[in-house]
């Protein structure tokens, strides 16, 4: 059986070799788990080694039983690449959904199909997403440098709640501001006024899982 590290093609976004595994040698592993596809010609996916060989299905029902309690939601972002990065680094946290207010169709490239493996529900607007948080209980927190807002790094944040995230450029709306139980900022030393919007989903999941996940 080949290396977990034995380099693949170069895939479209890619600037590095593909890690994965070739064709399972026989006798084959028994289990559902198991994708008889993926044990023939081999797993070059992006996941765990854990999940080698595993079909979406059963990777999928593996992870359901691990969620964690936080959730993403993002507000009109413009750019499929920045929805796919906040989505990737979503999956990396196996956070329990992604909510895309606003935007329905984006390109999934970014994603590199990490989507398939947890939770996206589509908003049409933020008075749905606001009704789908309250009729859950969950706590709606705005990330974003806006008057009144509270640093990130200071604070403890909750561990079930929706980390909103506004528009590249324009930021959050004053109608999502309006949704969100308390806003922080994320500290920023140089010149620039915002930094990426996918950067600063990643910065403040990390800042949750630092809080509340075991290491």
């Amino acid at each position: 059986m080949s290396s977990p590290t034995t380099p693949a093609n170069i895939g479209p976004g890619e600037f590095f070799p593909v890690v994965g595994v070739g064709p399972h040698e026989k006798p084959w592993p028994q289990g559902e788990q198991f994708d008889p596809e993926l044990l023939l010609n081999g797993d070059r996916r992006n996941v765990l080694d854990e999940y080698r060989y595993w079909s979406v299905e059963a990777i999928v029902a593996d992870l359901n039983t691990k969620r964690h309690k936080l959730e993403i939601a993002i507000e009109n972002w413009q750019h499929d690449l920045n929805i796919g990065s906040v989505v990737r680094t979503a999956n990396a946290f196996n956070v329990s959904a992604v909510h895309i207010v606003g935007k329905r169709d984006w390109n999934k490239r970014g994603a590199m199909v990490t989507d398939r493996y947890l939770t996206v529900v589509h908003h049409p607007s933020v008075a749905d997403f606001s009704e789908h948080c309250k009729e859950r209980g969950i706590p709606i927190i705005g990330i974003d440098n806006v008057p009144g807002s509270k640093q990130l790094e200071s604070t403890q944040l909750p561990e079930s709640c929706v980390l909103l995230f506004g528009q590249e450029g324009a930021g959050m709306s004053d109608e999502a501001i309006a949704i969100c139980k308390d806003l922080y900022e994320i500290n920023q030393y140089g010149s620039t006024r915002s930094m990426n919007a996918s950067a600063a989903g990643a910065i403040a999941m990390y800042h949750w899982a630092l809080q509340h996940l075991p290491r």
